[in-house]
């Protein structure tokens, strides 16, 4: 999420740092110091330009991505959020069988590549989508020669292309890249940090850092321990759709040096579903938005916009289970008609993926289904009449298009993953043609939140406020520049190369100091 980059203007769109400043401001209600997120906003199109000059990683805007709240002073309908240029992998040579393959969740049938353009007009069904989908898959089955090495897709996008291309501009320059390799501790020395101890490959070792240390290690999704210490209640590893390799060491070390931590409590929420063999959850990004289906707690209730941007989704799931309702966690209803038309996390449409093609284990413990509501219910543990009502007062609204409960389909995130052709909401349509399904919504977050605090650049920050000498921090290790928001479609690797970028200038011109004074 990048407000003012260079793609605004090209799209015929506009944008100011101080509309940017304004949003930010708001969104963050005064938790976030001012120069933090003037930092960002100033360094983040540096940042980008920087890649793409030096190390040939490029992104674009994505024009009809709309800000998550773009009604507020300073918002804007598109332009800000940008996706990585797809990337070849066959520059990574061997190197990319070393590389994470893709979450199945990003592909179409768990396979074929696509940006984030492509998947808009995929799940929304929008002009020329089978044409589009037919030519993505003719591409994918006649790389031949490509096919011959590997089932995973050579055209690289999304967070593939983004670490593929990053590789590739470390071994252009011959830099090294340690897998397997866990942090153990900070060194520190009269106040200051001064290298890490680790363990790389079962083996103990010490490396001494020439100028500091930057933390960029993630949060703590994986460490139960540290989710039952700080996170609301019922929490639970399982449910993260982040990779299962976060477990806080770099929380744990600068705090073990009096680091301040911030924002502990929060994540970057989203509802996930249970994917079977998968190692992490599938969160739902597009599916809430789609026409036929509602959301419901153990009384069988809506309590959200099923279509609201995922963090509030998630914060209303704990709001409504703090008041009893049994909504952590909750179930996505939806009948025969939605099956066959959109995607639900875990299946592709019936029109591509019917039921018969799906595991037959997976009935009634991955997804429900049922010939009545009733039978559903039960399956499910919901109350039946509180779902029948639901169910009812659903059908109403989507006849008159307006949801006065909710608000479904009433702004712009809401519509941005929806049905075009689906009138008079493109978010809003009943749940009426059996059989019904369900499936379980757990409280899950692409990341947490929380973690060190640090100054406008990126340096970790004590209790005190003093600033702990040789240490950086950003990502999700750090606290959130967002506070206890979310601005926009890629608020959270925005924020991190921004202040990897940040945290690179201020070590580089501490040295340049330094040896002007020893010349001197």
């Amino acid at each position: 999420w990048i407000p003012c980059n260079d793609d605004i203007a090209k799209l015929g769109g506009s944008d100011s740092f101080e509309e940017a400043l304004a949003y930010m401001t708001r969104l963050t209600a005064g938790e976030v110091p001012q120069p933090r997120i003037e930092a960002y906003l100033r360094n983040g199109v540096e940042m980008v330009r920087h890649l793409a000059k030096r190390f040939g990683v490029h992104f674009r805007s994505v024009p009809l991505y709309p800000d998550y709240y773009p009604d507020l002073p300073g918002g804007k309908p598109g332009w800000r959020s940008m996706e990585p240029v797809e990337f070849d992998a066959r520059q990574l040579g061997d190197e990319f069988d070393r590389q994470r393959p893709a979450s199945k969740g990003t592909q179409l049938m768990g396979r074929v590549s696509m940006n984030q353009v492509e998947a808009h007009v995929l799940f929304s069904k929008g002009p020329g989508w089978i044409w589009l989908f037919l030519k993505m898959m003719l591409r994918y089955w006649t790389d031949f020669s490509w096919r011959r090495r590997s089932t995973r897709d050579r055209r690289q996008t999304l967070g593939q292309a983004l670490t593929g291309s990053l590789r590739h501009a470390l071994q252009q320059r011959n830099v090294p890249l340690w897998l397997e390799t866990g942090l153990e501790s900070l060194i520190e020395e009269q106040g200051r940090v001064v290298g890490v101890a680790i363990t790389r490959e079962g083996r103990k070792q010490r490396l001494r850092a020439r100028q500091a240390v930057v933390l960029a290690c993630g949060g703590f999704e994986s460490n139960q321990q540290m989710r039952e210490q700080y996170l609301p209640k019922p929490t639970n590893k399982a449910w993260t759709g982040a990779p299962p390799i976060n477990h806080g060491e770099g929380i744990l070390a600068g705090q073990a040096l009096g680091a301040k931590l911030g924002f502990m409590n929060l994540t970057w929420g989203s509802p996930t579903v249970h994917l079977p063999g998968a190692a992490a959850q599938t969160t739902l990004f597009v599916e809430r938005c789609m026409p036929g289906c509602l959301i419901v707690n153990k009384r069988g209730r809506r309590f959200v916009n099923e279509a609201a941007a995922y963090p509030d989704v998630l914060t209303a799931m704990y709001e409504d289970e703090a008041k009893g309702n049994g909504s952590v966690p909750s179930w996505i209803v939806f009948d025969a008609t939605f099956r066959y038309k959109y995607p639900m996390g875990i299946f592709m449409p019936g029109q591509i993926q019917p039921d018969s093609q799906l595991p037959k284990d997976w009935l009634d413990k991955v997804y429900y289904r049922a010939d009545t509501l009733d039978a559903l219910a039960a399956k499910i543990g919901v109350d039946a009449v509180g779902l029948a009502d639901s169910v009812a007062k659903l059908n109403r609204y989507a006849e008159a298009g307006v949801d006065p409960d909710f608000g479904k389909g009433a702004t712009l995130i809401d519509r941005y993953y929806s049905d075009p052709f689906h009138k008079p909401n493109p978010c809003l349509g009943p749940v009426r043609k059996a059989p019904f399904y369900a499936v379980r919504l757990d409280a899950g977050e692409i990341g947490t939140k929380g973690g060190l605090v640090t100054d406008e650049h990126a340096r970790v920050l004590r209790e005190d406020g003093s600033v702990i000498g040789g240490l950086y921090a950003t990502g999700n290790c750090s606290a959130a520049v967002m506070g206890r928001t979310y601005a926009g479609a890629g608020s959270t690797l925005g924020p991190a190369m921004t202040f990897g970028y940040i945290a690179a200038r201020d070590i580089a011109a501490a040295s340049r100091r330094a040896e002007i004074r020893a010349a001197a």
